[in-house]
């Protein structure tokens, strides 16, 4: 006899870790007006979330190691948010050192928020 089985999954979104915003005209040496990246671990896993001036959310990614991943993102030729670097005025970063639970927290907040650039992995399109 086969026995059924039901799987409920209940995921919550961490509340960030760390939140930096873009500062207007900032004196201090900055990436897009972003002068606290020493805010963002450097050698810590976890998920990271771009948002705009009106709180929606424009990217979410991963990282084995959060800033230099993040600040990446600001520098190379390849990033999808390459065209939108500008509209970035909030990141918040989680603290998620299983790769398992960031490759699960990330697509969950990619579907759920409905992030704005990310290609990868979209079920709501």
């Amino acid at each position: 006899m086969k026995e059924e089985v039901s799987l409920v999954i209940n995921i919550t979104i961490p509340t960030p870790d760390v939140s930096i915003t873009k500062q207007i005209a900032p004196k201090e040496s900055n990436i897009y007006g972003f002068t606290e990246f020493h805010l963002i671990s450097r050698d810590q896993g976890g998920i990271f979330m771009f948002y705009n001036d009106q709180e929606e959310l424009l990217f979410v990614g991963k990282a084995r190691k959060l800033r230099p991943r993040i600040k990446k993102h600001f520098e190379d030729t390849v990033s999808v948010i390459k065209k939108h670097r500008e509209e970035v005025v909030k990141i918040d970063v989680c603290i998620v050192e299983d790769a398992v639970h960031r490759e699960i927290y990330e697509t969950y907040i990619i579907n759920e928020l409905k992030a704005k650039y990310n290609e990868d992995k979209v079920f709501f399109k």
